[in-house]
């Protein structure tokens, strides 16, 4: 409205200028209609006017900016809990406590399990998430992991390159430009754990952080607060609004019953709502499920024993009406507490005897289990709570616990990308499936899905060494190994393993390690495998790198040439991966001081790599610049520009400050 009434002042004006204008030109003495108020009051007409046209462009733009904010950016932020009911005071006073800080502001929300603390800080993240440009959600259970979700979001924020090492700093450098921010680590334990991955002092300014734990000794760092159970009119809030029968009155008793536990009371309303049990029924039988629970076990865990009350009451009908959903359950119970990609049972249908081929029956299953408030259901991802997951394990018979185990292994060795170097959607995939390969795996396997345990450990630990964490690769690829060697028949599968170790040990600069290990799996292979296969190329280029880390250039290059042509014969000529194998032969060359050999090498392997990958790909990149520093040891003048556009390539893609991008502007400086 106010945009409109400004362009009618708008023109009124210009009309009013026009119409002096007109008057000065003929010399009328009077005007048609009202126009003839403007002749005889001009002045007038033009201060009320200057004012409502001011008014109207001031209000314009707030009004707009109120209707289309800027949507801000998310990382891994969990969907809303529509029936989210509640702590309100808690809410506010979490957003004035937030912005109260000059620099950073740090909170940190404590409470048993089961009390809501995740939830609220979702709460928070979506009721104020136009207050940001910026919202991230990071699983800190595992300490391990939470480097790898930094090296995910510096992607999201296009750092597509960092180092291991650096990308927690470099993120938060990042954030800087996305002011103000918010990152909630959920499930933190100790400080000491994640004392890497919070923001370092005066690197990262107006910015939000909220731990979730279950531990109190937070205080030195952070602001503290206690999450308690509901107060009791916001649990008889809860039921009544979830299950409209309910009375206050027997909504009441209820909530006194499950101690006004959250998650207990979720499970309360779902139990009623979906199954239509009459309250005064289910108060009844809650009563009794949890005397008899209480007086079979001393609960060290009082909230523990409420849930696994209430799972026993769901189950005895969810097991005679869809045990598919119960099958399902107990399958998650074995997974890790974070979004589980509901295709890892569509896309093996034998897991569950139901998946893509009967969607109704899919998706009655997945709806018993969010109906009943077991699980909270996303677009295409199912969330179990961590007290749930346990409640379910402890419940499980050990053979009904082994043949899940059994399944999920083989199911996530049928989803999980295994080229991880050569995918490019293996990286956000691996993101997604990781927490669950790690928790099915961190045990010992097993023997019906042992070999399956170990190919999940040595591809986790292929992508760790993608993404830079080599400690946490060498000791998963050190399990895949001791696994293999335990089983008959798995000589290739152990030089797999053995070679992605000699991997890691060269990127720890151990080569004197990684040597026998290469030497190893190339003999294995050579036994077992055909002559010219692909593996045994990767074997024979792995040691020639390793060998020119030792300084044995001589005995690398045959090593080399033969792995080239290995590679040729089974891909063809033009074949990224043969490109690789060019780069690695042509290195040699360098190393050797045969830079005369090395050029047309490397020239090939840059003409494969702008067939195939996009002008700024990092692969063209760093062949650009191999190619000037090979130019420049030539003599030839036009290494500076292979060696500008190499670090224009680099600075796109790894931000100037990258270390590789700084070593390609100096070869610049040097070459002008």
């Amino acid at each position: 409205m106010w945009r409109t009434l400004a362009g009618v002042v708008s023109g009124l004006l210009m009309l009013f200028v026009g119409s002096l204008a007109f008057n000065a030109a003929s010399g009328q003495s009077h005007w048609p209609g009202p126009l003839d108020l403007v002749r005889v009051h001009p002045w007038w007409v033009l201060l009320l006017l200057i004012p409502v046209s001011l008014i109207g462009l001031w209000q314009a733009p707030r009004r707009d900016r109120g209707e289309s904010p800027r949507a801000p950016m998310t990382y891994q932020l969990p969907p809303r809990n529509t029936d989210f009911t509640g702590r309100d005071a808690t809410l506010r006073e979490l957003r004035q406590r937030l912005t109260s800080a000059d620099d950073v502001a740090r909170l940190v929300v404590h409470g048993m399990g089961g009390v809501g603390k995740t939830q609220l800080a979702v709460e928070y993240a979506y009721r104020y998430l136009e207050k940001y440009r910026f919202v991230a959600f990071v699983h800190a259970e595992n300490p391990d992991r939470v480097a790898g979700q930094f090296v995910s979001l510096a992607g999201e924020l296009g750092l597509t390159e960092a180092d291991f090492d650096q990308v927690i700093p470099r993120v938060y450098g990042k954030l800087v430009d996305r002011r103000p921010w918010l990152i909630i680590f959920d499930n933190g334990e100790q400080q000491d754990t994640l004392a890497h991955a919070l923001p370092p002092g005066g690197l990262a300014s107006n910015g939000h952080v909220i731990v979730t734990t279950r531990v109190r000794n937070w205080s030195r760092w952070a602001g503290l607060i206690d999450l308690d159970v509901f107060a009791r009119h916001e649990s008889v809030g809860l039921l009544t609004h979830r299950v409209p029968s309910l009375t206050a009155a027997v909504a009441d008793r209820i909530a006194e019953e499950l101690g006004d536990l959250p998650l207990a009371l979720e499970q309360a309303a779902g139990h009623m709502d979906y199954n239509q049990t009459p309250p005064d029924d289910y108060l009844a039988l809650v009563t009794s499920q949890l005397e008899e629970m209480v007086s079979l076990r001393a609960p060290g865990d009082l909230s523990a024993v409420k849930i696994a009350a209430l799972w026993q009451l769901s189950v005895q009908r969810l097991q005679a009406e869809r045990p598919q959903a119960v099958r399902l359950l107990r399958l998650c119970a074995l997974l890790a507490p974070e979004p589980i990609p509901l295709d890892l049972f569509t896309r093996n249908a034998a897991i569950l005897d139901v998946g893509a081929a009967d969607r109704l029956m899919w998706d009655t299953t997945v709806g018993a289990l969010a109906g009943l408030g077991l699980a909270r259901r996303g677009d295409a991802s199912l969330v179990v709570h961590r007290l749930v997951q346990a409640t379910v394990r402890a419940d499980m018979p050990q053979e009904v616990r082994t043949d899940a185990r059994v399944q999920l292994c083989r199911a996530l060795v049928a989803s999980v990308p295994h080229d991880i170097h050569g995918d490019p959607d293996a990286r956000p995939r691996w993101q997604e499936l990781l927490p669950h390969v790690l928790t099915v795996t961190k045990d010992d396997p097993p023997a019906e899905c042992a070999a399956e345990t170990a190919v999940l450990l040595r591809l986790a630990s292929e992508f760790f060494i993608q993404i830079g964490d080599y400690r946490m690769a060498l000791r998963l690829c050190e399990r895949a190994l001791a696994i293999d060697e335990s089983l008959e028949g798995r000589d290739a599968e152990t030089g797999f393993d053995l070679i992605t170790l000699a991997q890691i040990h060269r990127e720890l600069h151990a080569p004197e390690r990684a040597r026998p290990l290469v030497e190893r799996a190339l003999a294995l292979h050579e036994s077992c495998l055909p002559a010219n296969d692909p593996a045994i190329a990767t074997d024979l280029a792995t040691l020639a790198r390793t060998l020119c880390l030792l300084g044995e250039h001589e005995a690398a290059l045959p090593l080399a040439e033969r792995a080239l042509e290995i590679d040729e014969a089974a891909h063809g000529p033009d074949d990224p991966y043969v490109s690789f194998d060019l780069i690695a032969l042509a290195n040699v060359h360098v190393d050797l001081g045969n830079h005369e050999a090395a050029l047309p090498l490397i020239s090939r392997a840059l003409r494969i790599r702008e067939a195939v990958y996009a002008p700024d790909h990092l692969y063209i990149g760093y062949v650009l610049v191999f190619q000037a520093q090979v130019l420049h040891a030539l003599n030839d003048p036009t290494a500076v520009d292979f060696a500008r556009r190499g670090a224009q390539i680099l600075q796109t893609r790894l931000g100037r400050t990258h270390a590789k991008t700084e070593d390609a502007f100096a070869l610049v400086d040097r070459l002008r």
